[in-house]
């Protein structure tokens, strides 16, 4: 066996292990398999439909399709699903287990006014010109887009399928009206007559069907929808008593025309059951989630080890130049100088220790320094244990909603964590309004974030989009802030200033000692771009990866990955947070409360930069949505700057006081 082979061998049992948590997740209680018999209905749902051109999804029943007969009914949603936009409501498309269906009739639907210059379009065709894709739902597993044409059979698993396509000749929009529905089942093992769901494909065709309306036509066959329309030279599978699907093939060769998204038109489909006993209920998800096989995983990995490189070259760094030098310091710093002469160039030479009697003075604007570090705190311990909990396989994209519900009701309870990091800093920093503190830390950043909201709220609302969250939901969040996250702060607070405050090697002099000019590379904009870069570059992948799966619908699975890639961006701040407290120390320059703030929160300046250089891919060209993408990427991008920055005054503060407690002061 080569090395090569090796290393493929350890790196497939290293994605397995990280995978291997996804596999069991399904089978955690509010997941479990469902059943069903021969005959038995399978209800198709529908949700929200999307598009990464307005990122502004709508409600299904907004556009012009058939309406089931018993009137709409919106199933039961949890917060998450609120707050991300779904809209989950029953359809009229009828499926029976193990029953094939042809060119079943839905309804008869007027799309509106055609296409003409001077006019507006229809709400349907301005859709299908801003590539609206549905999501339809079969036993809570999503639609997979299935489209054909002369030389390939393409399948994608994610953004659901398109409502229509806009032709290049004419530029007129076409309504897909006909459906091949094809559901994959396997029987359950151990109990015969019974099946279940594993796969959902959706091939839609738009197909201008040359009907008369009538309801005198006769229904053969119970299990069918009644036909609502006569045929008037049908395609081959529309043909009476056929029972052949549809297919591209048959499609091209009638010749027929497209369905323009105007005027009356008849809406069909058919269903196809397809049996695969290699495919098990407990993997059905596996297909959406690998998106492009193996590929993925070895970019992760690929990502993850130039990561690993960063941090061993960085840790090489500290090890070469702080444990070395301080090492040495610290020997001269502490041994009896046989002159004045001598212990004044040692002095002159090692200059960190110049500054002992200021290096702890509080900095400029302690309230702000404490809120930030304190904000910082929550969203740290909030963010791992989100990931934990995901990598787990607590958040299974079969739960939708959990991850953005698991997110809030995490941040509202570690309110207490926010509180107590504050007080125990303002304490330090020998602050005497904590009560505004304590205030300012319970508004600060949820206040921020919920002032954001409201206004992306309004922006949903005249976009008519189901972004827009109901008053209920509002009062909700509201009770979730002032109710639970506010008094946990409050009592973290309490506690935190019920403590001592940190306790320092060294005393502070009342006068402030004198910094020297510094050279340029330890100016702040210098050691923002290096300090900001290195972390970036070891998570910019994964970044890209999750910046997919937000805007354009993609699925992200890989938590396992995520959390050595999050362990890795601490590490990355933390060890360049200290590589440069150590050079600012060394230039006799005490200010180093703000400054390792700033260098290790750089970080989150890279990640904004390089969400406006992904914008670019999603092809939006409204203001409205210019203000939803950027307004919560600059959101993120703030809280990002808050926990980074918080990792490293901890990490810097913890440095300081190892390095001065080591050396005898006179």
């Amino acid at each position: 066996m080569t090395m090569g082979d090796g290393m493929n061998r350890w790196m497939r049992a290293a994605v397995a292990a990280l995978l291997l948590p996804l596999h069991y997740a399904y089978y955690i209680p509010g997941t479990s398999p469902r059943s069903f018999s021969k005959g038995d209905a399978v209800e198709l749902k529908v949700n929200k439909v999307t598009s990464t051109k307005t990122l502004y999804p709508v409600e299904y029943y907004s556009l012009s399709f058939c309406q089931p007969q018993e009137g709409i009914k919106r199933m039961n949603e949890n917060l998450g699903e609120f707050l991300s936009g779904d809209r989950i409501e029953n359809s009229p498309y009828l499926l029976k287990m193990k029953t094939d269906m042809y060119c079943e009739q839905v309804c008869i639907a007027n799309l509106g006014r055609a296409e003409q210059k001077g006019t507006a379009p229809s709400k349907l065709a301005k859709a299908i010109h801003l590539n609206y894709h549905n999501n339809w739902i079969v036993d809570n597993l999503p639609a997979a887009s299935k489209v054909e044409d002369d030389e390939h059979i393409t399948t994608r698993y994610w953004q659901g399928f398109p409502i229509g396509y806009v032709a290049q000749d004419n530029n007129k929009a076409y309504v897909h009206n006909h459906v091949n529905i094809e559901v994959v089942y396997h029987e359950v093992e151990g109990d015969p007559g019974k099946y279940r769901v594993v796969q959902f494909l959706v091939e839609p065709f738009s197909i201008k069907h040359d009907f008369e309306e009538t309801l005198d036509v006769d229904v053969e066959d119970e299990h069918y929808l009644p036909a609502i329309a006569k045929m008037k030279n049908p395609i081959r599978s529309c043909a009476r008593n056929s029972k052949s699907h549809t297919t591209y093939d048959m499609v091209t060769e009638s010749g027929r025309e497209g369905q323009l998204a105007s005027g009356p038109a008849l809406f069909t489909y058919d269903v196809i059951w397809t049996e695969n006993k290699d495919l098990h209920w407990a993997s059905r998800w596996d297909v959406y989630l690998t998106m492009d096989g193996a590929v993925p995983a070895k970019v992760h990995w690929l990502s993850i080890a130039n990561s690993m490189i960063i941090v061993f070259v960085l840790s090489a760094m500290i090890a070469a130049i702080l444990v070395r030098n301080l090492h040495r310091d610290i020997n001269r710093y502490n041994k009896v100088a046989q002159d004045e002469e001598s212990r004044a160039e040692e002095l002159e030479e090692y200059g960190w220790k110049l500054v002992h009697a200021d290096v702890f003075r509080p900095p400029n604007y302690p309230m702000l320094m404490s809120v930030f570090c304190g904000t910082g705190a929550q969203l740290l311990c909030m963010s791992l244990l989100v990931i934990v909990f995901a990598a787990l396989g607590f958040m299974s994209p079969a739960r939708r909603g959990h991850l953005i519900m698991v997110q809030l009701f995490l941040f509202v309870l570690l309110g207490g964590v926010n509180g107590y990091v504050t007080a125990k800093l303002y304490k330090t920093f020998k602050g005497k309004h904590w009560q505004r503190a304590t205030t300012a830390t319970a508004l600060g950043f949820p206040g921020l974030a919920f002032s954001l909201f409201l206004i992306m709220n309004a922006l949903a609302l005249h976009e008519k989009s189901t972004d827009a969250v109901p008053f209920t939901t509002m009062l909700i969040l509201i009770v979730l802030w002032f109710g639970i996250s506010t008094p946990l702060v409050f009592l973290g607070a309490y506690f935190g200033y019920k403590q001592d405050p940190i306790a320092f090697p060294v005393n502070t002099s009342s006068i402030p000692r004198q910094i020297p000019d510094q050279p340029w590379f330890m100016g702040l904009p210098f050691t923002l771009g290096i300090g900001g870069i290195l972390p970036f570059g070891s998570c910019f992948v994964e970044l890209y990866y999750i910046l997919a799966s937000v805007w354009m619908d993609y699925y992200y699975y890989v938590f396992g990955f995520l959390l050595l890639v999050f362990f890795i961006l601490v590490i990355t701040c933390a060890e360049i947070t200290v590589l440069f407290t150590y050079f600012q120390l060394c230039s006799e320059d005490y200010h180093w409360w703000w400054r390792s703030f700033s260098n290790a929160g750089s970080t989150a300046i890279y990640v904004f930069m390089y969400s406006i250089i992904y914008f670019k891919q999603l092809e939006a060209n409204t203001l409205a949505t210019y203000m939803l993408y950027f307004g919560y990427m600059g959101l993120v991008s703030t809280g990002l700057f808050m926990m980074m920055g918080c990792i490293g005054v901890l990490t810097s503060l913890w440095f300081n006081q190892t390095i001065f407690a080591s050396i005898k002061i006179d």
